[in-house]
């Protein structure tokens, strides 16, 4: 897998997430998730709340992008890979933690993204350039 860095995981924290996922049929969705967050160095992690579209694609293909970009700002990160969801073991129990004295919902799944890719969504001349990629995931 690919690694996520010190700079990166911090851009993370900072940006707001929107996840990118495509049904069976090549159909694309893409929207905010506000619970995405690093899980370690090769892994993000987010709360699934809804059971609705990224839920479904995610179920029926696996694949996934997920982009940063906090604003103000000329630097962000699109990390690229394989999605799993989990309904229970130490990853649902690292949702529901999340959510502990939040007014956020209680999970129905937490969703595991491997970083497989890392390609940077930077202003300028670098747009677009791949960081880092798992020659055997990709």
């Amino acid at each position: 897998m690919a690694k996520l860095t010190p700079e990166m995981k911090d851009l993370m924290d900072k940006g707001l997430a929107f996840l990118a996922t495509a049904d069976e049929n090549g159909n694309p969705q893409v929207g905010p998730k506000g619970t995405m967050r690093v899980y370690d160095d090769e892994h993000l992690i987010y709360n699934e709340e809804t059971g609705r579209q990224a839920w479904h694609n995610i179920q029926a293909t696996g694949k996934a992008a997920v982009a940063f970009h906090p604003t103000p700002g000329l630097k962000g990160f699109r990390v690229e890979g394989k999605a799993k969801t989990y309904t229970d073991g130490p990853y649902m129990e690292a949702a529901k933690k999340f959510v502990e004295g939040t007014k956020l919902p209680q999970p129905l799944a937490a969703v595991i993204i491997n970083v497989d890719r890392i390609v940077t969504l930077d202003a300028g001349p670098d747009a677009g350039k791949e960081l880092a990629n798992d020659p055997v995931k990709n």
